[in-house]
């Protein structure tokens, strides 16, 4: 792993709320240091809007939070962003996406899934490979999304596709488990 482009933060280089945030995200997870809080936190009220976007995709999105989990995971995995990979792979199992189910999404579109969780994994492929959704990957996700999710899905696959490079970019380290 590489070194951090931008050392993580503290109260100072975060400011209260972003340091309260981060503290608190870093407990609930488990770890000594949120890092992609207590670095991108660093932005300050970027940082405040980029989490208010970000949340109106994950957790309160117009997709279900197995469709989001399982979206997001395939982009992590496509990005090869381990950093949302850890994260997601603990989310994604409360949503029901744990064992081979986890393995699957892993696998992609051809293993062996149903018409929906195949086209939405196909849609979240071609979209992140090539920026572009086919037509006939599109009809596939009309078939199974309203307008407001389609968007929705287009948005949430660049979100967590533009992540990946942020995190990627800026060379932020995976979380350690918090010591007990």
């Amino acid at each position: 792993m590489s070194t951090p482009r931008i050392t993580p933060g503290g109260l100072r280089e975060l400011g209260p709320f972003n340091w309260t945030f981060a503290r608190g995200a870093s407990l609930v997870t488990g770890v000594d240091d949120a890092h992609i809080f207590s670095t991108l936190g660093q932005a300050k009220g970027l940082f405040r809007g980029w989490l208010y976007y970000s949340a109106r995709m994950m957790p309160f999105g117009k997709l279900s939070r197995k469709d989001t989990e399982m979206i997001i995971i395939r982009v992590a995995h496509l990005r090869e962003c381990e950093y949302e990979m850890d994260h997601h792979k603990r989310l994604g199992a409360r949503a029901g996406i744990k064992g081979a189910l986890y393995d699957n999404v892993i696998a992609g579109p051809e293993a062996g899934w149903g018409d929906r969780e195949r086209t939405l994994l196909l849609a979240t492929d071609e979209l992140v490979k090539t920026r572009d959704i086919s037509d006939g990957a599109w009809e596939g996700l009309r078939r199974h999304l309203t307008e407001p999710q389609q968007i929705a899905f287009v948005l949430l696959v660049g979100q967590y596709d533009s992540l990946a490079t942020t995190l990627g970019t800026l060379r932020i380290e995976r979380d350690t488990k918090r010591r007990p």
